[in-house]
């Protein structure tokens, strides 16, 4: 696209919680957060965002992968030496030092940025967000883990949230189906229409008690395996509360306790 017929402006989302935030949220806050916004603009063909300092990369090269949203912003008519002359002139705003997650983040830069080039801005609720995380009574128990957050965006590091899968827990072996016996060809005349009737019908009787027995079964497998995962995000949540461990060694530990725990009821059971 030409100077002259402007160049298109957009704004990438991302969630740095990576469906995280969806999960916990209401538990942890007692209100729904939708996702953790990073945001980036894209023109020139470049994506530039701020983080340590601020950056640039050509667009879907940034380190934080595919962006959740992709909303438009309008075309700007301002050449791309003009933007990079601005950039230079609001650099000192936007440095390491200057970063705070909840006041002065990319979504802010962004907002300015978006001004800029097209006279809008950035959607309310990625802007609010800190707001609404802070408007929570339970926002003082956040502060160890939004610091520690804000450390690892101001290093310019990708913050790696743990995705919380399926676990598998043992549980009694499911029954097997009745085993049911065929007469040899030459003992078939021997049998009546009435005996083969009441055989169908036991066998058929057998194979329904058969999956209503796996499908009790499977039904509290799943269950089970409910509860464990419920178990593991409180547990998760408490310890990343304290701010003292990284994401990936909080589920780590709060995976190994629950499992701990479950074992020794287990036993105790047993």
């Amino acid at each position: 696209m030409s100077e002259l017929e402007g160049n298109k402006v957009s704004l990438h989302v991302y969630d740095l919680s990576q469906g995280l935030a969806r999960q916990l949220s209401t538990k942890f806050l007692g209100k729904s957060i939708e996702a953790v916004w990073h945001t980036g603009i894209v023109v020139y063909g470049n994506e530039y965002y701020f983080g340590v300092g601020i950056q640039h990369s050509p667009t879907g090269t940034t380190p934080y992968g595919g962006p959740v949203k992709v909303i438009d912003l309008g075309i700007t008519h301002i050449p791309k030496d003009g933007f990079e002359t601005y950039l230079q002139e609001i650099n000192p705003k936007y440095t390491k030092e200057t970063y705070s997650l909840l006041s002065h983040n990319c979504n802010n830069f962004s907002n300015e940025v978006a001004q800029f080039l097209v006279g809008a801005e950035i959607p309310d609720y990625i802007l609010n967000l800190p707001k609404q995380v802070m408007s929570s009574p339970m926002s003082l128990l956040m502060m160890p883990m939004i610091k520690q957050l804000e450390a690892t965006l101001r290093s310019g590091v990708v913050p790696q949230f743990p995705q919380f899968k399926s676990f598998t827990v043992s549980s009694s072996p499911l029954p097997t189906a009745t085993t049911m016996v065929v007469p040899e060809p030459s003992d078939v005349h021997t049998i009546s229409s009435e005996e083969s009737h009441s055989s169908k019908t036991k066998a058929h009787e057998n194979v329904s008690s058969t999956n209503i027995n796996k499908s009790v079964a499977a039904e509290r497998k799943l269950a089970v395996r409910k509860k464990v995962k419920e178990e593991i995000t409180a547990e998760f949540t408490t310890i990343m509360a304290t701010g003292r461990l990284r994401a990936s060694e909080a589920v780590a530990l709060a995976t190994r306790r629950v499992m701990q725990r479950n074992d020794h009821a287990n036993l105790a059971h047993g």
